[in-house]
């Protein structure tokens, strides 16, 4: 993976207030912790910020110069707003060169399975460990010609050298099932549309007349 720099400013304003003021500047709050330091509360440059994570996915390794010294970190979290196309925050992680750090990958899926099949994911991202270095932008499993009744599961994935599973090695990653005929998309449609029985309009007895 490769590394970037950035340059990071500190932050004394803090609160919702502060935040918005840092966003409108065109720079996200961040803090930085780990390694046993005090929590580092930064602004980083929004545009640089992006492209870092763009390129590098979502476990983006940067070189901060902080104040002229530079500090090696990891990207933890990322909080996007709900609606509106902005980063809210972001957590850092203190990290030294030649450690291995745990952290969470894309599990990609390549290939075609066996025909008449249907190839379900059951998990998206795995974790693992892995040199601060040599962070896998994600992890390839292959369903080429897979048939009915194949399951992968977290130790069948083929993992980067140096890189080892930390999730459960029994947990349920791709599961190849056998794919929905028209008759039983038919019948799904036809059991959705049962049992709905529209009445008619109830029309009022007519009241008695006085004789």
């Amino acid at each position: 993976m490769a590394e970037a720099r950035i340059d990071a400013e500190t932050r004394t304003e803090f609160g919702k207030g502060a935040a918005r003021r840092t966003r409108r500047a065109g720079k996200i709050p961040a803090v930085l912790y780990g390694h046993g330091t005090d929590p580092q509360h930064l602004s980083l440059p929004e545009l640089e910020f992006k492209r870092v994570v763009r390129e590098q996915g979502r476990n983006a390794v940067i070189t901060l110069n902080i104040g002229g010294r530079p500090q090696l970190a990891l990207t933890k979290t990322v909080v996007t707003h709900p609606i509106r196309p902005y980063i809210e925050h972001v957590d850092l992680l203190v990290i030294r060169r030649g450690e291995k750090v745990a952290v969470e990958v894309p599990v990609v899926v390549v290939g075609d399975a066996a025909p008449g099949t249907l190839v379900t994911q059951e998990l998206n991202n795995i974790e693992v460990e892995a040199d601060v270095s040599n962070i896998p932008e994600h992890v390839e499993v292959s369903v080429e010609g897979l048939e009915v009744g194949t399951q992968i599961q977290a130790a069948d994935v083929p993992l980067p050298e140096g890189t080892t599973l930390r999730a459960d090695a029994e947990v349920l990653v791709i599961n190849i099932v056998a794919a929905p005929t028209e008759a039983q998309l038919e019948g799904e449609i036809d059991t959705e549309g049962a049992g709905v029985v529209e009445e008619a309009p109830q029309t009022p007895a007519p009241e008695p007349t006085e004789s």
